[in-house]
């Protein structure tokens, strides 16, 4: 019998400078806010899976105990995923996005691996790929399905 946590990936929380705007662009993608009540302080999303959250930035670099400068100027080393299950899926997911005022870092493709994907930016440089992957499949309640 083993005495290890069962691991589990539950939050993503992403340091934002601007949390009034940052909240108003995920909430303009269509994410659900609850625990409305932390107000501006801390703002959580559901994602459908995981959750995703928003924490002002130098906040959550002093809850981390790392320095709040320098910020990177770009890449953070970490990019979300919106996986969908068409081509023609990813190509809307990227217009809506930039629409609600993403930035654009690489306009939809084909990939290497068989694959059709692009990249936008949230207002605070937080990348995201859009992407069909294949073997990954979503759900109707737009949980990511992968084979054994």
């Amino acid at each position: 019998m083993s005495n290890a946590p069962t691991p589990r990936f539950t939050v993503l929380t992403l340091g934002v400078s601007d949390m009034r705007a940052s909240i108003a662009f995920y909430e303009s993608l269509g994410f659900s806010r609850k625990m409305r009540a932390t107000g501006e302080e801390v703002a959580f999303f559901d994602t459908g899976a995981t959750v995703l959250g928003l924490f002002p930035w130098h906040l959550l670099a002093a809850d981390a105990m790392l320095p709040d400068q320098p910020r990177p100027a770009a890449f953070h080393g970490v990019a979300m995923a919106w996986n969908c299950n068409e081509d023609a899926e990813v190509d809307t997911v990227m217009a809506f996005a930039l629409s609600r005022g993403a930035k654009l870092l690489k306009p939809a493709q084909p990939t290497s691996y068989g694959g059709y994907c692009g990249y936008f930016a949230d207002p605070d440089g937080h990348a995201w790929e859009v992407v069909r992957a294949p073997g990954f499949t979503i759900g109707a309640d737009r949980r990511a399905s992968l084979p054994d």
